[in-house]
């Protein structure tokens, strides 16, 4: 018998007594799982959040809505930019203090090739919802995030998170969020990797470097 055989007949087995016209959605899951873990204020879960992000070497920023253009055109000058790619949805008011002569805007479009993103400096992103508990940032393609690829390929990513309505505590609130039919990135700081020395290594397969910036109101 074959791996393939072995592994099919105990699917077989497992699936013995479910009538053969039984959905996945007829049959209750129990979710008894924590929701949390720990009883915390939305102040403590923001603070948590940024704890996390930074644990995981993401630079985090706290501003307003009023002092995030600014802040965007520090960090993007901060890094030498000559260049950001803008998602169809972005803000515009986001980046109104960056200068379009000092730093171009890239529209994001399907014309846009790995190699053409390589040569970009930085992306301008939001996000749909972040993790407190696991100091993660997830993206859906929203309108002010554009395709996974234009945060995968440039070297520096800002990624704006909503302070407190996108953040929530637990990976289960976070999922409840999310529509499973969109393409989900997962972002827990730099894409980092490291050999069997334990050598880390950043910006292998996404942006060396990615700033968080938590805004408030």
């Amino acid at each position: 018998m074959s791996s393939r055989d072995l592994v099919l007949a105990r699917v077989r087995r497992a699936l013995a007594d479910v009538p053969r016209t039984e959905r996945p959605s007829d049959a209750p899951v129990d979710r008894d799982y924590l929701r949390a873990h720990g009883d915390r204020t939305t102040e403590q879960t923001v603070d948590l959040l940024a704890e996390n992000l930074a644990d995981y070497r993401a630079i985090v920023h706290r501003t307003d809505a009023a002092g995030l253009p600014a802040l965007i055109a520090r960090l993007l000058a901060g890094r030498g930019a000559t260049s950001v790619v803008v998602p169809p949805g972005l803000p515009a008011e986001w980046l109104s203090a960056t200068d379009p002569e000092e730093v171009a805007r890239i529209p994001d479009t399907p014309e846009l090739t790995p190699h053409d993103l390589d040569a970009v400096s930085s992306v301008v992103t939001g996000c749909a919802v972040a993790v407190a508990e696991t100091g993660t940032v997830v993206l859906d393609a929203g309108p002010d995030q554009g395709r996974r690829r234009i945060t995968l390929v440039p070297d520096h990513h800002i990624c704006v998170i909503k302070v407190p309505e996108q953040v929530v505590d637990s990976v289960p609130q976070a999922l409840e969020r999310l529509a499973p039919e969109r393409p989900l990135t997962w972002i827990s700081g730099p894409s980092a990797t490291s050999d069997i020395e334990l050598d880390r290594v950043e910006g292998v397969h996404g942006p060396r470097t990615l700033e968080v910036v938590l805004v408030e109101g």
